[in-house]
C-alpha cells in the first residue's frame, strides 16, 4: 500500500551568504518576493499539493520564520481597531489552521542531507517531502495555484517511487547544477522517468542531459536509513545526493519535468527577477513598471 505524502521537510538553518549584507541581521527567508517572504511562497507551495504537516528545520538566530508563521496579537488588535480589514484578513490568515507547522534545531551545519535527517525523528517511517526555500517555482498556466509539486505528488502515489522534480535549462549553463541522467529516455513535462544517475556541476560538453534540479524532492522513509549511514564528504558535510546515488541503485528513485519558472531567490539576480515576475501578476503593478520603464537606463 502506497501512504500518501502529509510531510514536508523545509530545511531553514542556511545563513544566506550570497545574499549578504542583506541578510545579515535577516533570515533570507523572510525576505520578500512581492507581498510576502519567501518562505511563505513555498510554505503554500506544499500546502497546495495536500501537505498537513511543516518541519522546518532551524538554527539559532531563525526564529522569526517560526514568529512569522505564529498571531501577533498587538498587530492584529491595532489593525482591527483601525479598521484595515483586508491587510488584518492577510495577517491572520497566513496558513489554515488545519496545517501544522513545527520546527527542530540542526545544531551544526553539516549540508543538506544532515538538516534532512534532523527531521527523522518527527516522521513515523513515513515518505516526505523535501523543499529548499531559496527557489521559487512559478506556474506557468496557472497562476493563483502551482500544480508542479501537486503532480509530483501524485506521481509518487502512482508509483511509491521517489521523485526529484527538474526543468530545462541551457545546456551552457549546467555546470551551475546538479543534473539528472535518463540515459536514452526521452522526458517532457509531468512524467516521471527513471533516473539512471546524478551528476553534479558536470562540463556542458560531458552532460548527460540538460535537466537540472530544483529544490523538489519526494522521497520513501528509506532516505532516512541511508542518510545515517552515509559518510561525510568535503567539509564534513553530508550530502543528499550522496543518499539518493544510493537510492537509485535500488531502482527506487525517478525525475519529474516541470516546465514551471524556476527562480533562485538565494542569489540576487535570482531574488530580483523573482520580485518582478510575482509583482507584474498585479495589473496595477504591471503597468507602473511599462510606465517606469522608459525612465530606466539599461
Amino acid at each position: 500500500m502506497i501512504t500518501n505524502i502529509q510531510k514536508a521537510i523545509i530545511p531553514v538553518a542556511g545563513l544566506g551568504t550570497r545574499m549578504l549584507p542583506a541578510t545579515k541581521a535577516i533570515p533570507k527567508e523572510l525576505l520578500p518576493v512581492y507581498d510576502r517572504p519567501i518562505i511563505e511562497h513555498v510554505v503554500n507551495e506544499a500546502i497546495a499539493g495536500g501537505i498537513k504537516e511543516i518541519i522546518l528545520v532551524t538554527r539559532s538566530g531563525k526564529e522569526a520564520i517560526e514568529n512569522h508563521f505564529d498571531a501577533h496579537y498587538e498587530l492584529e488588535h491595532r489593525l482591527e481597531k483601525k479598521g484595515k480589514n483586508t491587510i488584518l484578513g492577510k495577517v491572520k490568515n497566513i496558513i489554515s489552521d488545519e496545517i501544522k507547522i513545527v520546527s527542530i534545531r540542526q545544531n551544526d551545519a553539516l549540508g543538506l542531507g544532515h538538516a534532512v535527517f534532523c527531521a527523522k525523528q518527527l516522521l513515523n517511517n513515513e515518505p516526505f517531502a523535501v523543499l529548499l526555500p531559496d527557489v521559487l517555482v512559478l506556474d506557468k498556466v496557472n497562476q493563483e495555484k502551482n500544480h508542479s509539486f501537486k503532480a509530483m505528488l501524485e506521481a509518487w502515489g502512482a508509483s511509491g517511487i521517489g521523485q526529484v522534480m527538474v526543468e530545462r535549462v541551457k545546456l551552457e549553463t549546467v555546470q551551475d547544477y546538479g543534473v539528472a541522467d535518463i540515459g536514452t529516455q526521452s522526458s517532457k513535462p509531468f512524467e516521471s522517468i527513471k533516473l539512471k544517475g546524478l551528476v553534479e556541476k558536470p562540463d556542458p560538453k560531458s552532460s548527460p542531459s540538460n535537466l537540472a534540479l530544483i529544490g523538489r524532492y519526494v522521497l520513501p522513509y528509506k532516505v532516512m536509513d541511508l542518510l545515517e549511514n552515509t559518510p561525510a564528504g568535503i567539509g564534513g558535510e553530508i550530502q543528499l545526493t550522496d543518499a539518493l546515488d544510493d537510492l537509485i541503485k535500488l531502482d527506487k528513485l525517478n525525475t519529474f519535468e516541470t516546465d514551471a519558472t524556476t527562480f533562485d531567490c538565494g542569489s540576487k539576480k535570482g531574488f530580483l527577477a523573482a520580485n518582478i515576475a510575482v509583482g507584474i501578476r498585479n495589473p496595477e503593478i504591471k503597468k507602473y513598471l511599462e510606465d517606469l520603464n522608459g525612465s530606466i537606463e539599461w
